[in-house]
């Protein structure tokens, strides 16, 4: 669940079975292998009434999607709010954690597109 009350500034994850509360935007984040969109598949399968989700699909490497799971995951778009794709960052594999991530420049710039995607700018 983005936000969390956070004026934008962080996420909470949602446990199994826990209510989405009203007027939060749903996000699903995947890598783009095919495992990955496996994964995306099963959730949306046990989906149910909830909003549609957003899709965040990390890159997991600086090469295109595998073409079964890119032809997965664009079987599936019907079920999404929407596919935002965050590119390779490979500064990722190497930091603790968010904030040390948004240290790096092109880190911030993924996260701002990121963000712009979804808020629809």
């Amino acid at each position: 669940m983005l936000d969390n009350g956070a004026d934008g500034a962080r996420a909470r994850v949602l446990g199994p079975g826990e209510h989405i509360p009203y007027g939060v935007a749903p996000v699903l984040v995947a890598d783009t292998t095919l495992h990955g969109a496996t994964r995306v598949q099963d959730a949306l399968l046990r989906w149910g009434p909830l909003p549609r989700p957003w899709l965040v699909l990390v890159a997991d490497a600086p090469v295109r999607a595998v073409q079964d799971a890119r032809y997965l995951i664009r079987a599936l778009e019907s079920r999404l709010a929407g596919v935002v794709r965050v590119p390779y960052l490979p500064v990722l594999r190497a930091v603790k954690g968010a904030e040390e991530a948004l240290e790096y420049k092109d880190v911030r710039a993924a996260a701002e597109k990121l963000r712009r995607s979804m808020e629809g700018n």
